[in-house]
C-alpha cells in the first residue's frame, strides 16, 4: 500500500467514525435476539442506540453496552408516545414481532404497533424507518398451524400498508433464523431462494443498512451465500444508483 493509499483509507477510517458517532439508532424489539445482536454491533461502532425494554429495570447486558432504553409496552402504546420516544432519533429498527405465537399478539405487534410506529415515523420528515420482516416461503416445506399461516397473512399486510407511506423505509426479509456463529457472508437483493440465516448474519445486514442511505424504499430479501455483507449491501445501493 503506498503512503497515499494509507492516507485515503485513514481518511475513510475517520469520516466513518464520524458518521457512526453521530448516528442514532431506536431499536423496537432490542430485547429479542436479533435486536441484541444488531445493538450491540452498533455500539461497537460507536452508535447511540437506544430501544423499548418492558421492564424499568436495568438490562444488565444492555446496560454494559452502553444501550440506554425506554420503558413502555408496544402493544398499547399510542402514536403520540411513540412519536415521543422517537422523536430525537435517526433510524427507527422494527426488529419486534410475535415470532408466529398467538393470533392476538400478531396483530398488536406486527400490524397495529408496526402502523403506529410507520405514522410516527411519517411525521416526522427526515427519519428511516428499517423493518425486519419474513420471507413469505419460509416455513412452507412444514404444515403450518393456523397461528403460524395468519402471522404471514398479518406480514404481508403490515409490508403492503408500510410500502404505501410516503417515508424512507426499508424492508429486510430473512429466511428460516437460526442461532449457528454468523459466517458473514449472504445472498441478498430484491429475490433470494429460501433456506436458512443465522440471526448474527441477518444482525449485521442491517447494521449495514443503517449506514447505506442509498437504500431507500426497497424490499430485500436475505438468505445464506458466498458474498460478504459489507459487499452483498455495497452492490445493492450501487444497482439502485445505477
Amino acid at each position: 500500500m503506498t503512503s497515499r493509499d494509507t492516507i485515503a483509507a485513514t481518511e475513510g477510517s475517520t469520516e466513518e467514525a464520524s458518521i457512526a458517532s453521530s448516528t442514532r439508532v431506536f431499536i423496537f424489539g432490542i430485547t429479542g435476539r436479533v435486536g441484541r445482536l444488531l445493538a450491540a454491533r452498533l455500539r461497537a461502532r460507536g452508535v447511540i442506540v437506544s430501544g423499548l425494554t418492558r421492564s424499568s429495570l436495568p438490562d444488565p447486558t444492555l446496560e454494559a453496552e452502553g444501550v440506554t432504553s425506554v420503558t413502555g409496552e408496544l402493544r398499547i402504546a399510542t402514536t403520540e408516545e411513540i412519536s415521543a420516544m422517537i422523536s430525537d432519533w435517526d433510524v427507527i429498527v422494527f426488529a419486534a414481532g410475535s415470532n408466529a405465537g398467538a393470533q392476538t399478539v400478531t396483530d398488536d405487534i406486527d400490524d397495529a404497533a408496526l402502523r403506529r410506529v410507520s405514522d410516527s415515523v411519517a411525521a416526522m420528515p427526515g427519519k428511516r424507518l428499517i423493518l425486519l420482516s419474513v420471507l413469505p416461503e419460509a416455513w412452507r416445506e412444514r404444515q403450518l398451524s393456523d397461528d403460524e399461516e395468519h402471522y404471514f397473512a398479518v406480514k404481508k399486510r403490515a409490508e403492503v400498508a408500510l410500502t404505501r407511506l410516503p417515508i424512507d423505509w426499508v424492508i429486510l426479509r430473512p429466511s428460516l433464523l437460526t442461532d449457528d456463529p454468523g459466517r458473514g457472508t449472504v445472498a441478498l437483493g430484491p429475490a433470494e431462494l429460501h433456506d436458512e440465516i443465522t440471526r448474527d448474519d441477518v444482525a449485521a445486514v442491517l447494521e449495514a443498512l443503517v449506514f447505506e442511505p442509498a437504500i431507500s424504499r426497497r424490499i430485500l430479501e436475505v438468505n445464506v451465500g458466498p458474498t460478504a455483507i459489507t459487499e452483498a449491501v455495497g452492490r445493492v445501493a450501487r444497482a439502485y444508483q445505477a
